[in-house]
């Protein structure tokens, strides 16, 4: 992914430390420069760019020519797929595992195995927007959701149920990047980069769809079914794939990178061996994590083995898929990982966590179960608006460590014959962080990651997001077994509640979010 693209990316979306410092665009690394232009462009379209670039400290209209709401209208559907997803089968799990006679342990799968697909395509599809046309790249992974969508809605059996999980993880994953570049091309066709209207709408399309997931599959569960919660998919994808086929422009041709001694080089650099190797270790990981209760040990060793080798070929390569050694130069941006990561393992623990045991422990439908979930949906929506308002890192990360301390504690004491009110507060005190975190935690990467980095950094940020879910499910697992109880549940919560300290340490003693209060 290019640099230019990182300006737009999630991580970096709608924050005043992405959009508006030294590293954003209006300066010598940002949108305007003779790598985003191209080698081979003259000095005229070079000051029409830096011209554009000086307009952007202005409101900018995302109506105006170039960023037309036609263009940008399949982009926001495409790119809601995927967060949509990730949280909306939060409240089907149940009524999936009752409709298969399987328990919490086997549906867990049904996250993991999006998490898995998306951590690996996302990056490298990425890569093939830039190389063979971004919307080439969006079209096909539409075609992919509408299949799994398909699959899905008629699956036989549980296990083209994972199927279904796993082409939604690689068809989703196109849209984002797919998107960005088709932005950034528009940017050089008109000669100024997107406007900060048009970026912050994708990132809201992000976020929101991810916070109103869960309410919406409650619902789609009780009006249809769980079954719904795939079919959903087909009407999206058809009306996003019919808008991208009449309002994207073609791709425009795709140049060569040239490197410094002036040579040509081919623009895709896919590192095929460091992706594979990196999509086995993780998928032992998860096979490991997930059968906690009667762990297979011997998974260990090869899992040992292929992450030495991946480390191995990552630091040989000169374009790895990993970039480890920015990893290891830089503390910041290595501690903004595993705060991300820790952060969204508690978030989804209680997504997926405790939404099974309002089904199951305490006997709710699937409907009221998404109903209970609404302030939780409510209060990410708005945090993450508010979020996305401050230049604050620092203060917005305490105050969300602090209510994921409080709602796990919360947690703890909760059983059949708590009040609705408290439940409806304990899943605030989870969606205040949702938004604080992931918006805090984005500007982070902006503000620490290298410039020239910025496209691989913000991949890894999202690597470590998935990561934290597929241990979420993991203790989800451990905690419950085959059936959600309030046993199960205090547990997740007494592990919850200890990482959140761990969190809290993380994120007070972190000297580079000193300058960022």
């Amino acid at each position: 992914m290019s640099d230019t693209e990182a300006r737009g990316t999630e991580e970096g979306l709608g924050t005043e430390e992405g959009l508006g410092t030294e590293e954003g665009p209006g300066t010598k690394e940002g949108p305007g420069t003779k790598e985003a232009l191209g080698a081979g462009e003259g000095a005229r379209d070079v000051r029409g760019v830096r011209a554009a670039e000086t307009d952007l400290t202005a409101p900018s209209d995302p109506e105006t020519p170039g960023f037309s709401g036609r263009l940008t209208a399949p982009l926001l559907l495409g790119s809601l797929l995927n967060p949509l997803n990730t949280t909306m089968i939060s409240t089907a799990l149940v009524a999936i595992g009752h409709s298969f006679g399987i328990g919490a342990a086997d549906t867990a799968w049904l996250i993991s195995v999006l998490y898995l697909a998306s951590a690996v395509a996302q990056p490298v599809l990425g890569k093939l927007a830039d190389a063979l046309g971004p919307r080439r790249i969006f079209l096909a992974g539409l075609v992919v959701v509408f299949a799994s969508g398909l699959v899905g809605a008629v699956a036989p059996s549980f296990g083209w149920l994972i199927v279904s999980r796993l082409l939604l993880g690689i068809g989703t994953s196109a849209a984002y990047p797919a998107a960005m570049s088709v932005l950034r091309d528009e940017g050089r066709r008109v000669g100024r980069p997107a406007p900060r209207t048009v970026l912050a709408r994708l990132s809201f399309a992000s976020l929101g769809s991810a916070a109103v997931g869960p309410t919406l599959g409650g619902l789609l569960v009780a009006v249809v079914g769980w079954r719904g919660i795939f079919a959903v998919n087909l009407p999206i994808a058809l009306i996003a794939l019919a808008a991208g086929l009449i309002w994207i422009p073609a791709d425009p041709p795709r140049e060569p990178t040239t490197t410094a001694n002036d040579t040509a080089t081919p623009r895709l650099t896919l590192d095929p061996l460091g992706i594979g190797l990196f999509a086995t270790a993780l998928t032992l990981l998860v096979f490991f994590l997930l059968d906690l209760a009667h762990p297979m040990w011997w998974l260990l060793a090869p899992f040992a083995v292929l992450s030495a080798l991946l480390v191995w070929w990552q630091l040989r390569r000169p374009r790895p898929f990993i970039d480890l050694r920015m990893i290891v130069r830089n503390g910041p941006l290595a501690r903004t990982y595993l705060r991300h990561g820790v952060s969204y393992l508690l978030i989804y623990c209680v997504m997926y966590g405790f939404t099974q045991w309002l089904e199951e422990g305490r006997g709710l439908s699937s409907g009221e179960t998404g109903l209970l979930m609404l302030p939780m949906s409510v209060t990410a929506l708005v945090c993450s608006l508010l979020g996305a308002r401050t230049k604050g890192i620092r203060g917005p990360l305490t105050l969300g460590c602090l209510l994921l301390t409080g709602g796990a504690g919360l947690l703890l004491f909760v059983d059949g014959s708590t009040p609705i009110a408290v439940l409806l507060l304990a899943g605030a005190c989870f969606g205040v962080p949702q938004g604080l975190i992931g918006t805090s935690n984005q500007a982070a990467v902006q503000a620490h990651a290298p410039p020239e980095s910025i496209g691989s950094a913000a991949g890894l940020q999202r690597t470590a997001q998935y990561i934290g879910a597929i241990a979420a499910s993991s203790l989800i697992a451990l905690a419950y077994g085959q059936a959600a109880s309030d046993n199960g549940l205090h547990l997740m919560a007494g592990a919850s509640a200890v990482l959140s300290v761990l969190l809290i340490v993380l994120t007070v003693t972190d000297r580079a979010l000193r300058a960022h209060r």
